[in-house]
This record gives C-alpha cells, sequence and structure tokens, in this order.
C-alpha cells in the first residue's frame, strides 16, 4: 500500500505532472549527457587502476602519495586536459582561481575579461577593489574588460578589437555568477577560444565553476588553455567536503602548482590528510549529482511556468468576467428601468414597489450571471467537440464523417425525448 508522507493539494499535484510532462524531451537530454559522463569518468579510473590503496592518506610532505597522483590524472583524463592538480588545500573557488592568475601572469603583463566584470569575490584579487591587500594589481599586472552584448552574449567584435594590444590572458567567466546573462555553453567558449587563437598567443583561462559535467565536453577540449573550479560544487559530487583544481596544458598546470607549494617542489608535495576517499567519490558521483540538480532547475521551471500560467489565467479570467458582468448588468437595469419609464402606470400601481425595485436589482443579476457562465461553457464545449473532430478525422476520416452526420440526429431525438 503507498503511503503518502506529505500533503500536497490536488493543484500542486496537477501542475507537478504537467511540469513533469512539459520536462520530459530535457530529462532525456540530460540523462543522455550524465550516462555519457558517467562512463568518461569511469573510464578514468578503470585507467588510473584506483584501488582501495590509494584511499590512504598522507602526512607531513606528502611525497610519493600514488592516490594524490591518481586523481590528478582522472581529473585530467575526464576533463580532456594534459594535466591537472587537485587539493582539498584550496579552500574554494576564489582561492582557485586566484593560484591559477597568480601562477600564471606576471609584473607588465595584462589580464583581459570578455565576459563583462567577473563576480564579486575576485574582484579584491584583480585589484578592483581593495588596496595594499596584494592583488594582481599590486604586482603591476594591468587588467582590461571586454563588456557584454545587451542579450548578455560575448561581443566577439569587441574581443577582436580589444586582441590587437596582446594580453598575456584572456579571462572567461563561464557561470553567470550574480549576474542574470546565460551561461556560456562549452560551444561559445570554443568560439571565443578560436578567435584568441588567430590574433595572438594569449592563455585562455576559464572559471570553470558550476560547469563542469554540464555538458559531454569541457573547455579544455574546446580550445582553453587551462580551466580551474571548486570541489564544492559540481566536481566534488557533494561528497568532497571542500577543494579546488586545476587542468590544461601541462606546462601551465606546473607553473600553477609552483605558486600552489613552493617553486621547484610544485605537485610532488602536499599530505592528504585522509581526504583522498572524499574526493575519489565525490568525482566518481559528481556525474549524477550534477544531472540530478539540473532536472531539479528544469522541473522547478516548468513547475512554475505551470502554475504561473495558471494563475494569470485565473487573474484574467476573473477580471475579464468581472468587468463583464458588470458591464452586462448595467446594460440589463439600464434596459429594465427604461421600459419601466415609458410604460403606462395604470397596470403598475397594482405592483409594489419592492416588485419593481427586485426586477431592477436581483433580476438583472440573475440574468447576467446566467449569460456569463453559459456563453464561456458553450465555448468551451466548442473548441472540445472541435479538437476532438480533428483528432477524430486525423486517425479515422471515415468515422469522423459518420459522427459528424449522426450529430443533428442526435440533437432533434434528444429534443423530443425531452417534450415527451
Amino acid at each position: 500500500m503507498k503511503k503518502n508522507f506529505f500533503e500536497f493539494s490536488d493543484k500542486i499535484l496537477s501542475a507537478s505532472d504537467a511540469a513533469m510532462k512539459k520536462a520530459a524531451l530535457k530529462f532525456a537530454e540530460i540523462d543522455e549527457i550524465t550516462e555519457y559522463n558517467q562512463q568518461k569518468v569511469l573510464a578514468a579510473f578503470i585507467h588510473n587502476r584506483v584501488s582501495e590503496a590509494d584511499f590512504a592518506g598522507s602526512t607531513g610532505y606528502g611525497y610519493g602519495d600514488r592516490g594524490r597522483e591518481k586523481l590528478d590524472s582522472i581529473y585530467a583524463e575526464a576533463f580532456g586536459a594534459e594535466d591537472a592538480i587537485v587539493r582539498h588545500s584550496f579552500t574554494c573557488g576564489t582561492h582557485t582561481l586566484c593560484v591559477a592568475l597568480f601562477g600564471l601572469l606576471r609584473p607588465g603583463d595584462t589580464m583581459l575579461c570578455v565576459t563583462g566584470k567577473p563576480y564579486d569575490t575576485i574582484h579584491s584579487v584583480i585589484g578592483l577593489s581593495g588596496n595594499g591587500m596584494g592583488s594582481l594589481k599590486d604586482f603591476g599586472v594591468k587588467y582590461e574588460q571586454v563588456e557584454l552584448n545587451s542579450d548578455g552574449l560575448p561581443d566577439l567584435t569587441a574581443i577582436e578589437k580589444a586582441l590587437e594590444k596582446k594580453p598575456r590572458m584572456v579571462y572567461i567567466q563561464r557561470s553567470r555568477g550574480y549576474s542574470l546573462r546565460p551561461s556560456l555553453s562549452v560551444a561559445q567558449i570554443s568560439e571565443i577560444a578560436a578567435l584568441v587563437k588567430s590574433k595572438c598567443d594569449a592563455i585562455v583561462m576559464v572559471d570553470n565553476c558550476y560547469g563542469e559535467f554540464v555538458e559531454r565536453t569541457e573547455p579544455t577540449e574546446a580550445g582553453a588553455d587551462i580551466i580551474a573550479g571548486s570541489l564544492i560544487k559540481n566536481a566534488g559530487g557533494a561528497i568532497a567536503r571542500t577543494g579546488g583544481y586545476i587542468a590544461g596544458k601541462k606546462e601551465l598546470v606546473e607553473l600553477c602548482a609552483y605558486r600552489a607549494t613552493t617553486p621547484g617542489l610544485g605537485k610532488e608535495v602536499g599530505c592528504t590528510l585522509g581526504e583522498n576517499r572524499n574526493m575519489f567519490m565525490g568525482v566518481f558521483n559528481a556525474p549524477g549529482v550534477v544531472g540530478s540538480a539540473l532536472k531539479c532547475a528544469v522541473f522547478a521551471a516548468a513547475m512554475g511556468a505551470c502554475m504561473l500560467a495558471s494563475v494569470a489565467v485565473r487573474a484574467v479570467s476573473s477580471r475579464v468576467s468581472g468587468v463583464a458582468g458588470v458591464k452586462l448588468k448595467q446594460k440589463v437595469r439600464s434596459d429594465v428601468f427604461r421600459r419601466i419609464m415609458v410604460s403606462r402606470w395604470e397596470p403598475l400601481h397594482e405592483k409594489k414597489s419592492g416588485d419593481l425595485l427586485a426586477r431592477v436589482l436581483s433580476d438583472s443579476s440573475s440574468v447576467s450571471g446566467t449569460v456569463l457562465s453559459f456563453v464561456p461553457s458553450v465555448g468551451a464545449a466548442g473548441i472540445q467537440f472541435t479538437g476532438a473532430f480533428v483528432l477524430l478525422l486525423i486517425s479515422d476520416p471515415v468515422m469522423a464523417l459518420i459522427a459528424l452526420l449522426c450529430a443533428p440526429v442526435s440533437v432533434l431525438f434528444s429534443r423530443l425525448w425531452m417534450r415527451r
């Protein structure tokens, strides 16, 4: 026996069913992407021969931590990159991006952001806010920015013009961050990367936060040189307790690793302190978790659309019926009053004033109410009949013709029967 653990109104359940039907095609698309990405991650685990021994943690310097090294290789393979560095010591996405930026940029270099102003937490890293905090600006790194189009997408013409100054890095923020612009697809990032490569040798860096496993490919497979993200978001699969990753070309990842630890040591050090297991499990489950999150977002949007449409229809219907009711009621009352005024008063003398007032007020309300309820019902019935007839005509034209010919006979017979 099915047990209901929560009580929902019939309206909510009806809207939920409608939303599920509306989202069915998108759900199927998400399932295909999820399965592909899950196989991609599983293949990376197999190729790197992950075993239970790799879950063990290390302390001290962390030299020779096989689990840490295999995790780097798994991320690199899953993201189509040459190399990767995955560490629990990256405290958040902003910290990971900061390590990459400071690892790749030098005094006098120019960082060109082509997706408008990046989200707030990176401002102090670049030097857009705060003074003397050790930002890129404090170390002589210049910053330039290309605004988005009015539709919230990259302005390729403006980007091409900005590339004439030969920046050292072209920075792309994939997600919308705290703005309302659309998030960028891998195809759009690929278009920007291709434009950059055709004009100069700048490093194309992508802030990939919230973008991992959303599509079949990652920016590193579409022209980006380096990407960075957080394990607190998609890539951690809601299991990794903290951390971040940087993936891309081997020489660039190495420079970032020198910034993460020290020049010369790079990826060779960094104890894992028992976090390997969580990070392995996180990336393994990440495709499924991301797919579920996307489905939830699609369902919520569909549910909202269904309920909003219902509310809008009720609001419009209430407004229209209200206005029409007042106008019709006033018209009926006006006609009744006009007839009373031009009628002979001798026959009306026997009527009580209350009867006349009832005709003007109560009866007019009854007539207008009946008309307002009857006309929409007839219209709805007509629409339903037309729709049913069209469907029947498509599936069986002969049966549709028979039904059409029988309709007048049925109406005539019903009227005769009612008279009896």
